[in-house]
């Protein structure tokens, strides 16, 4: 009797303790979904976020960040940081997307408004400063535009003037850039300076690259395929895969740089 009741308590223990199992393993089982679903999403959100900002990039324009106005430079940084909180947000990821689209349209709009409006144009992007004009440094100015003495002459000297004297004015572009314009005794010597009369020159077109050849390119200079292959053969390769760039100007020079063999 009481080995039939150690037993019969064995037995309950063992059911109990499988029961158990079952419960721990269905619940890591749970887990490890809910885990991949979370990843899953974020994937897909991330995937959305790019696509997003891609589509804001072609629709506020390509313009590089030196050719930026500030109030452009920090709506590119919030569009990008909103962009991101996209990817991240997965329970309200509708409202990064709508503030996305809320900056990207603000940004176009004052875009369209500051090329038809030059007073709207000067108070988003500002004016062009002098800083200096006939051998005159304009001290507010510089203080205007937040650049010291330091800064104004290494900006001098990287574009290649060392000496004041040879700057007739130093103009402040609203991008940050400045432009400068020499003086005429220090600028270099042109053609028309000597009046010797000189060709237009045209730009060279790209015909192949990386071993692919662009026809449209080709037929805008007015060149077919097996002119092509002939000035190929002539510099001593076979076919275009051998080509890394092929560069063709309009008056039918090809210069040939081939892939490393």
């Amino acid at each position: 009797m009481d080995f039939l009741l150690s037993f019969m308590e064995f037995r309950d223990e063992q059911k109990g303790f499988s029961h158990t199992n079952t419960i721990d393993y269905t619940s890591e089982r749970m887990i490890a979904l809910s885990l991949f679903a979370s990843i899953g999403q974020v994937i897909i959100t991330s995937v959305v976020s790019i696509v997003v900002l891609f589509c804001m990039c072609k629709w506020i324009g390509q313009r590089q960040i030196s050719q930026m106005s500030m109030f452009d430079y920090i709506n590119s940084i919030t569009i990008g940081s909103i962009a991101a909180e996209l990817a991240t947000d997965l329970e309200h990821w509708w409202l990064p997307l709508t503030a996305t689209l809320v900056y990207g349209t603000t940004v176009v709009l004052i875009n369209f408004l500051c090329r038809k409006s030059l007073p709207v144009r000067s108070f988003i992007n500002g004016r062009p400063l002098i800083l200096l004009e006939k051998d005159t440094l304009h001290e507010q100015n510089l203080k205007k535009s937040g650049f010291d003495l330091n800064e104004f002459l290494t900006q001098c000297r990287i574009s290649g003037y060392f000496d004041l004297q040879q700057i007739d004015t130093a103009l402040l572009e609203t991008s940050g850039h400045i432009s400068f314009l020499p003086k005429s005794n220090a600028r270099p010597l042109t053609p028309s300076d000597m009046e010797i009369p000189v060709q237009q020159d045209s730009m060279p077109v790209p015909v192949i690259l990386d071993g692919t050849v662009l026809e449209v390119n080709l037929k805008h200079l007015g060149r077919e395929m097996r002119w092509l292959t002939k000035e190929l053969h002539n510099q001593g390769i076979k076919q275009p895969s051998e080509v890394l760039l092929a560069m063709c100007s309009p008056d039918g020079t090809l210069v040939v740089y081939a892939k490393d063999k």
